[in-house]
């Protein structure tokens, strides 16, 4: 729901009409904020902002925590962030994107760099480059900075008429349909309504043009951009008569088509083929989307009849669904002979780690614990940067009863990546198996803590300190960690009731 909110609060970023010039450089293009904006909100109080509400995203079961799916989506939006590196800003915001579960076609822009995609989207999507046309215009969002210059604006604006017209969005596209969106809206001036819904037209249509560019400029196909828009339009048809065009996700869908399709006419083609990996990430997010009982047997269905179709790479990608359709079921011998045959038919494919990363689970699952190990360690070896790999590598580890080589290298871990709070569980359990309750219960506190649930851990470091084996090193680190915690528990309480 919070991100559905905000996702509908992006209609409304005021921004001031800008043209952007078709040039190599998005920094020279970028507008010159004035005072009033960075009043509104500070780069390092937006990425603040940001982290924030990312902790309440990931606590929510909508979010899909799933290694191999989030590792292709940072791999895929942090190589468009590179081509210009300039839409990090002022600040160098860390770029981090993410999926929910939402079946509709949409994508939102958070304060900081984070950006999230529904699922929905990513199987909508025929090609990369209708994905990076999504990507890029919502990195575009974050580059121009709208949400801080909504802030700023805000000013001129009331707090109370804005809110009305968020809850008028959010009514409209709900099942309460247009009449509760045009009541709540009734609480805002016509005035106000009007500055705010010029300003979200302008937003989008400065989004889409940087978005270009860097499809542009990092070898997509910019005509990827019109058709999954055009899609979108074929897609919000069922809703549009309840809610007024301007309230949508996407507002004025037909206008901004035409623009785009007037900026690249003059564009040669640009046919790019997609990495294999692509469609093994979309039957991946197929699974993901419903992982219910019914939904795996939904699923199993769809990929054995794609798997009987004569295009190489949908087969290959059917029986990869197939086989984690079948591990996600327990049928582990159907998933492993599965697996293989999704791994024969895709020579001379290159599938990075999808095959491996499911090719582990499976191993551990069997309990053939010392290939998991091995195959693990030789695909970090060969993708070193690789967060799922890594993981995997800690939990064959586990599964060999390596004990204390697991805490060793996930302690190593922890150094490396102080943000992952998944280290720090996979740290836990293995001392759990260890038997040293104290520092199983310090390692699920800093993850708790890391997921943003302070209380819960403060909690933990109460049954730390109270474990029979913690030692006097353990208890001066769970004091000094109460009193970090503490504090920024009560500074987080007051920021909520300040803008509360």
């Amino acid at each position: 729901m919070l991100a559905r909110a905000l996702t509908a609060a992006l209609l409304l970023l005021p921004t001031v009409p800008l043209t952007i010039a078709p040039a190599a450089s998005v920094a020279q293009n970028l507008p010159t904020l004035g005072d009033t904006e960075r009043e509104g909100l500070s780069p390092l109080m937006e990425r603040k902002l940001g982290e924030q509400i990312m902790r309440d995203i990931r606590s929510d079961r909508d979010y899909i925590d799933d290694g191999p799916v989030s590792e292709y989506l940072n791999d895929f939006g942090l190589n468009l962030v590179s081509v210009h590196p300039e839409v990090r800003g002022e600040a160098g915001f860390d770029f981090q994107f993410f999926m929910v579960r939402d079946p509709t076609l949409n994508a939102f822009a958070l304060p900081g760099g984070f950006i999230g995609v529904n699922s929905g989207l990513v199987l909508a999507a025929q090609s990369e480059s209708e994905l990076a046309g999504v990507l890029s215009h919502e990195i575009g969002h974050v580059a121009q900075r709208h949400i801080a210059r909504m802030l700023g604006q805000q000013k001129q604006n009331s707090m109370i008429q804005l809110a009305a017209i968020v809850l008028g969005a959010l009514a409209g596209v709900s099942k309460a349909g247009g009449d509760a969106a045009m009541a709540t809206m009734m609480g805002g001036t016509g005035l106000a309504i009007q500055r705010q819904l010029s300003f979200s037209r302008d937003a989008e249509r400065e989004a889409d043009r940087i978005g270009l560019q860097i499809m542009r400029d990092g070898g997509f196909d910019p005509s990827g951009m019109v058709t999954f828009f055009g899609r979108l339009q074929t897609a919000s048809r069922n809703f549009s008569d309840a809610v007024p065009p301007y309230l949508l996700t996407h507002p004025l869908t037909t206008e901004r088509i035409a623009d785009i399709e007037a900026r690249i006419r003059d564009q040669r083609y640009k046919q790019r083929a997609d990495n294999p990996q692509f469609q093994l990430v979309r039957v991946r997010t197929q699974v993901l989307q419903n992982d219910s009982v019914q939904g795996l047997r939904d699923a199993a269905e769809r990929f054995q009849s794609q798997a009987k179709q004569n295009t190489k790479l949908q087969t290959v990608a059917a029986k990869y669904g197939l086989a984690y359709v079948y591990y996600r079921q327990n049928k582990l011998e159907q998933a492993d002979a599965m697996l293989k045959e999704a791994q024969e038919a895709s020579q001379p494919f290159k599938a990075g780690i999808m095959f491996a990363s499911l090719d582990i689970d499976i191993k551990i699952a069997r309990k053939q614990g010392q290939q998991a190990l091995q195959l693990a360690d030789a695909m970090r070896k060969q993708f070193p940067i690789s967060r799922v790999m890594a993981r995997q590598y800690g939990e064959a580890l586990i599964a060999t009863k390596r004990y204390d080589e697991a805490v060793a290298y996930l302690r190593d871990q922890a150094q490396l990546y102080r943000s992952d709070p998944q280290i720090q569980n996979q740290l836990a359990k293995v001392y759990a198996l260890q038997g040293k309750q104290a520092l199983q219960h310090l390692a699920l506190a800093e993850s708790y803590a890391l997921n943003g649930s302070l209380l819960a851990a403060i909690e933990q470091l109460g049954i730390a300190r109270r474990a029979p084996d913690a030692t006097f090193y353990d208890q001066a680190l769970i004091d000094a960690r109460e009193r970090e915690w503490k504090e920024k528990w009560k500074d987080e309480s007051k920021d909520m009731k300040d803008r509360g």
